[in-house]
């Protein structure tokens, strides 16, 4: 499952980082008052995660296992401190909006995880459409919850006013729980589509799919599941084989 279109639909539909993996839910909950704040942050982090994974991927090979974890934290937080400059330099209003979750980009658990999980052990290509596509899912879902948000707390999307002068906004929607209800409501929605698809027999399985747990039969190389569970299935093969040795 390594091909341009594969890892762009995998990070976009299949693996979701918000609406299926649940992933980044910091930023998430926190910047997406308005579609404008949302679709900037997913864009920012999708640069940070395409590049930081394309130079991990490089240096794969050289990065020893051991310090790897602080090897790609390097990497991140440089990718992250060039974007910081460039937003504060170029585009102030959307840098100022963004604030202190701009540097805290360099510990999203989804830049991090995608390193670990994918990066560290695939090609250059693979590895920066991967980054794409998990920073384009990451943006899209961040933008329909800014959306929706402004919609109902403002009355406006991307600043423009779209609702009638009768309707009253439901500020909640602007503030902090307003993230959460919007967010459980897209979901529900996700998830209701992809039931009502299976009943009609349709194939819904790239609509959160997520990971079943049949490592055994899946081809996904970027699964962080299937990466826990070799290493586990590694495990129990050594204590067996030790066991069998007279060790155990």
């Amino acid at each position: 499952m390594n091909s341009a279109k594969e890892r762009l639909v995998n990070g976009i539909l299949k693996e979701n980082p918000t609406f299926v993996l649940m992933l980044g839910m910091c930023p998430t909950l926190a910047v997406t008052t308005s579609a404008i704040n949302g679709l900037g942050m997913g864009l920012t982090t999708m640069v940070v995660l395409a590049l930081s994974n394309v130079f991990i991927s490089l240096l794969r090979n050289i990065i020893p296992d051991k310090v790897r974890i602080p090897a790609f934290i390097v990497i991140i937080a440089s990718f992250v401190t060039v974007v910081e400059l460039l937003l504060q330099g170029f585009i102030p209003f959307l840098y100022d909006a963004l604030g202190i979750y701009i540097p805290l980009i360099v510990v999203n658990c989804i830049i991090l995880g995608r390193a670990e999980a994918y990066a560290y052990k695939n090609p250059v290509i693979p590895s920066l459409f991967d980054g794409i596509g998990m920073g384009l899912g990451f943006s899209a879902a961040l933008t329909c919850i800014g959306a929706v948000r402004e919609l109902l707390g403002a009355g406006e999307i991307f600043g423009i006013h779209v609702m009638p002068d009768s309707f009253v906004p439901v500020s909640i929607f602007i503030m902090a729980p307003g993230a959460f209800f919007v967010l459980a409501l897209l979901t529900a929605i996700q998830n209701k589509v992809k039931i009502v698809g299976e009943k009609k027999g349709k194939d819904m399985s790239k609509i959160q799919s997520g990971c079943g747990f049949d490592c055994m039969n899946c081809d996904d190389a970027g699964c962080a599941h299937k990466m826990y569970d070799d290493s586990a299935k590694g495990t129990k093969t050594e204590i067996k084989e030790d066991e069998n040795n007279g060790n155990g």
